[in-house]
Formats: structure tokens, sequence, C-alpha cells
């Protein structure tokens, strides 16, 4: 599944083979629009010690070559590269709330390791074993391909539960509950303090969860319990990760999050306190932008991605018609596609938005600039002009 993005955008993706003794690598830049052109340089170097950290591949299992994305260092990465590319060569990310192939976390890892990234993801623990047994047994492997053919790799994944904020908020039944058997060190804090002392720093963090266990029922049926947890989940989340991995990101860096024009304007079905809860999160977004940047020059920034057929939208029971609602109304008459959602979210964390920050970035074919909806039989007698659909 290649990526895509506005015909010019430039993605850099260092290209390296690995071998027993030996490593080539070669960057490439990646031309996403009607051509493919691309500028190598190669390199050779010894390597002198075996990374203790291994990545999920199905090299690992097969003990085969394969071709692999990573972050490289070394003097290749600093030459000047042609035209205005999305460069995150040499920096990690951390991307909370990746589950499965289909969602937007997903989308965004795989831009951000295409433009060169080391990627690190935090997975919520009763998903943990499964998703990580995808990765092992290569069940994924058609979604991990970046543009220029070479595979996505994810460095290590995390144990994640981004409710709870350290060990002593966590129940005694969610403890004991056999879901969270045989995982350790999942709350936000510890998991902050792992990527700490595995890698020590990290330059992107990315929060891409939502949760809403209330979410089908109108908001003057919903219990109070449910809106307090939708909050908690789907926008509390974001400062706490940001709080605990504020002092391990290196100044310069950038955090991105996800939100949905339900948080602005009325969406029926999007109910038990999820509008507000994107509502919290947007207005969290700009005040987390000052205190982030005057504390350690961090941008803070949200991406308002339209809808999207993944496996958590599906959950909400109403997507496909938000989707033809998309189609038939936005100034863009074609679906959304993650991989758009991910190559905006790589422009945000890379140093072409140095100067963007307290944004909220709609990504949604230009759904969110109409006031009406224009296949309304009330303008069944106007000329509204229609995209010529080959």
């Amino acid at each position: 599944m290649a990526a895509t993005a506005t015909p010019g955008t430039q993605i850099v993706a260092p290209k390296s083979c690995i071998s027993a003794t030996h490593r080539t690598s070669r960057s490439r830049i990646s031309y996403f629009g009607n051509e493919t052109k691309g500028l190598f340089q190669t390199k050779f170097r010894s390597l002198s010690s075996v990374p203790t950290t291994q990545p999920f591949s199905k090299s690992n299992l097969l003990k085969s070559e394969r071709h692999v994305i990573k972050a490289m260092s070394g003097t290749s990465d600093k030459q000047p590269l042609p035209g205005l590319p999305v460069d995150l060569r040499g920096k990690r990310a951390f991307i909370a709330g990746v589950a499965d192939d289909h969602g937007y976390g997903w989308a965004i890892a795989k831009s951000l390791a295409a433009a060169g990234a080391e990627i690190l993801v935090g997975t919520w623990v009763p998903a943990l074993n499964i998703f990580e047994s995808s990765l092992r047994r290569g069940k994924f492997d058609e979604s991990r391909v970046l543009p220029d053919g070479s595979l996505m790799e994810i460095t290590k994944v995390y144990p994640l539960d981004a409710v709870y904020d350290c060990p002593e908020d966590v129940p005694e039944d969610v403890k004991t509950n056999k879901r969270y058997a045989g995982s350790s060190k999942w709350t936000v804090k510890e998991v902050a303090e792992s990527v700490k002392q595995d890698f020590g720093t990290i330059d992107i963090l990315v929060h891409s969860l939502a949760n809403g266990p209330e979410v089908t029922k109108p908001l003057l049926e919903t219990s109070r319990y449910g809106y307090l947890a939708a909050v908690s989940a789907s926008s509390y989340s974001f400062i706490s990760l940001l709080k605990h991995f504020l002092p391990i990101t290196n100044p310069g860096g950038a955090t991105i999050s996800l939100t949905y024009i339900a948080s602005e304007k009325i969406i029926p079905g999007y109910g038990g306190g999820m509008s507000s809860a994107k509502a919290a999160l947007e207005s969290d977004t700009k005040v987390l932008a000052f205190e982030a940047g005057r504390k350690n020059n961090i941008r803070v920034n949200t991406i308002s991605a339209g809808p999207l057929r993944s496996r958590a939208a599906k959950a909400i029971g109403f997507i496909d018609m938000m989707i033809d609602y998309s189609l038939e109304n936005a100034p863009l008459q074609k679906e959304l596609s993650a991989e758009e959602v991910g190559n905006a979210a790589a422009f945000l964390a890379s140093p072409l938005a140095s100067a963007i920050t307290g944004a909220v970035v709609y990504v949604d074919n230009g759904l969110n600039a109409m006031g009406v909806g224009v296949d309304s039989p009330v303008f069944r007698d106007l000329d509204i002009p229609r995209s010529n659909k080959n």
C-alpha cells in the first residue's frame, strides 16, 4: 500500500540491507505524485555491535536477509538533499494507540518511517499479544510496504493503557484481569520510564487514542461514568502522555494528536461524551502548545481527520454513512485515505512545520468548510458542480 500526497511532496526513506558483519545503506527520496524518482547514496560500514533491542520482523524468525526502514546515523544523514524534503532521519517517534494495521495511528507510523524516523509504538495491553503475533507471523507485511518497496520496521512495541498514569492508579480488578496477565510496566509513567531506559530520548510523540464506552448513546442519555471515561481515555490521556514524555523529548520536537469535527459541529450518533472529549482535546492543544513550547520548545498540534473505515470507527455503527456524506458534500469528492493523514502528520513532525504549533489541522477533503449539505433536496434546483469521476 503506497502512501499518497500532493504531487511534489518528498519523503526521505533510508533503506538498509542487513548482513552479519556489514550494513549497506542508501538514502532514497520518494516523490509522491505522478512519477517516482530517486537519488541514491550508498555507504558501507562495519557493524561493531548488535543492538540489544531487536525490531519485530519476520526475518527474526526465518533468519533471512530483508530490506527494512530504520533511522540511520552517520555522515550520509547530513548530506544536503534536493528539493524540499520531509526529512526525519535520526529522529525517534513514539506512537501511542497502534493495535492493528487499519487506523490512523498505523498510517502515521508508516509515513514517519518513510521519512526516516525510528518507530516505537504503545499498544493497548489486551490487544498486545495479537498485535505482536501478527507482526511476527507477517500478517501485516502487506500493510508495512513503504513507497520504496521496503517494509516499515517497528523497533519496539510497549504495552500501554493510557487511562492509568501510574501503578497506584490501577484498580485491583484490572491488575488481576486475565487480559493484563503477563504484561508489566504499562501505565503512562512506567512506559515513559521504559522508553528512557531503552532509548534515552524521543523526538516525536503521537497520540492516537480514543474510547467512549457509551459512544452510541445520545448525550442526554450518557451517564456520568460514560462521559468521564470518554474524556479520560480520549483527551486527558494526551495530557498525561505529554507530561511524562516531555522530560525525554528533545527540544524542537513535536507532538500530534487526532481529533474530529464533532468537537465543534453536531454529528448525531457520535455521543457518549466523545464530542466533548474532542473539544477538550482541541482546547488542551492550544494550552499545551504554550506550556510545552515555553518549557522545552516542543510543538503541539492536532489533526482533525475525516471519517475512515477503521476497526475503531466501525464500532460507532454509522461510519459508512459518514463516508458517503463526505463524498457527496466535501469540496474534494474522494474517499479520504489513512495515508493522507499520515503524510500530514509527517509534515507537522518535520522541520518544515517548525513555526506551526497550537493548530487544528483539517485533513478531511475540506468537509469542515461546508455550512450545509449540498446533497439535500433543498438544493436540487441549483447547478452545483460535481467532480469528474473517471
